[in-house]
């Protein structure tokens, strides 16, 4: 399928930000702003410092080289997923199943798209996985199913993106259950190298991510070093507005990629709150408005006919522009490429990088 409804997309994407939002909040009092402690791995390929921006200011970032591929540790090996659980997994996982259609785009990234046997029914990339068993949808995940094509690993995501309860009967079950859930950019980089680490393809992950932190950097300073003397323009990012309107909350992933791509995100003001009042959205004034929801049939000329909303600047200067929302928010490999579609959205005039293919594989 293309795209998911409106309905399962609000479902999809929305539910796991408002868990996130409150995590945000708990980690607040005792964790730095950099993500906090997030997964382990042992041993745990890291090679470059974490890529991260504050939300309302253009961030620098420098990029980092291409650091040597590590290899892959030797099973077992010991890991510390996002939920904190630990596992130790004997063997290479040859039968995997993916519960999200970011890790599902990871595997394939990573060179293990060939050991995936069930996936969700709305992974869309890369074209082949479509005709995959689908085990999971916006509505929950089928354990029975998933018990029957005896995987050795499953991969769940996070913060609500898949019901805890299936999660925890998968691993009752004796099924290993690895949960990835990225709060930031950097967090994105370290779930990557946690499924590297967890399928036996670590070197490989190592090598995506340092390419990727470095085409971010180079997106990121191309967009800072285009911003003029009036600093970065404000920018609300439309997830939907069929009923309410939805749009980033404070020190969320969203509001941190808009600052990485050379905008001020305008947020809802309550980081456990996605919804913003019209009247907010009047009195922020966004110069650019980025409708996340193009892909279901939102146009600018659409948004320019609301009540209401002819006085924002962004609608008078006609700065109303589409961008393919997977790309920018599902947290996967194409990141790197939905930054750089984000940027060009703020401001259609930036000179930017190509993103280019990522590294060769390593050998086996």
């Amino acid at each position: 399928m293309a795209h998911p409804s409106r309905r399962a997309r609000a479902a999809l994407l929305l539910r796991p930000l408002a868990a996130l939002a409150v995590g945000v909040s708990l980690a607040a009092c005792s964790t730095p702003a950099t993500g906090g402690s997030g997964p382990t791995v042992t041993p745990a390929p890291t090679t470059a410092p974490p890529v991260t921006a504050p939300p309302t200011a253009a961030p620098t970032i420098a990029p980092t080289p291409v650091a040597t591929p590590t290899p892959s540790p030797a099973f077992p090996v010991m890991l510390t997923d996002d939920d904190g659980a630990t596992l130790t997994l004997d063997a290479r996982p040859e039968r995997i199943v993916s519960l999200t259609p970011a890790v599902t785009e990871t595997l394939f990234a990573l060179g293990a798209g060939d050991r995936l046997v069930a996936n969700t029914d709305f992974d869309d990339f890369p074209e082949q996985v479509k005709a995959l068993p689908h085990v999971a949808s916006y509505t929950g995940v089928d354990v029975e199913k998933i018990v029957g094509l005896e995987p050795d690993l499953v991969i769940a995501g996070g913060n609500g993106f898949n019901p805890p309860e299936a999660i925890a009967r998968l691993r009752s079950l004796g099924i290993p259950v690895v949960v990835v859930y990225a709060d930031s950019v950097e967090g994105i980089l370290r779930d990557i190298e946690l499924v590297g680490s967890a399928v036996g393809d670590a070197a490989a992950a190592t090598a995506l991510t340092a390419w990727m932190r470095d085409r971010i950097a180079g997106i990121s300073a191309a967009a800072s070093a285009a911003t003029g003397p009036s600093g970065a323009p404000r920018v609300f990012y439309e997830l939907d507005a069929t009923n309410e309107i939805y749009g980033p909350a404070p020190d969320s992933f969203i509001a941190a990629m808009v600052a990485l791509a050379g905008g001020d995100p305008i947020t809802t003001g309550d980081p456990a709150v996605f919804a913003i009042p019209l009247e907010t959205l009047v009195a922020a004034d966004p110069q650019v408005i980025v409708l996340g929801d193009a892909a279901y049939g939102t146009t600018p000329e659409a948004v320019a006919q609301r009540p209401g909303w002819a006085a924002m600047t962004a609608v008078k200067d006609g700065a109303v522009r589409p961008v393919d929302d997977t790309i920018v928010t599902r947290p996967g490999p194409r990141i790197v490429e939905g930054l750089r579609a984000l940027a060009l959205a703020i401001d259609p005039t930036l000179q930017l990088p190509e993103v280019g293919s990522p590294p060769p594989l390593p050998a086996p």
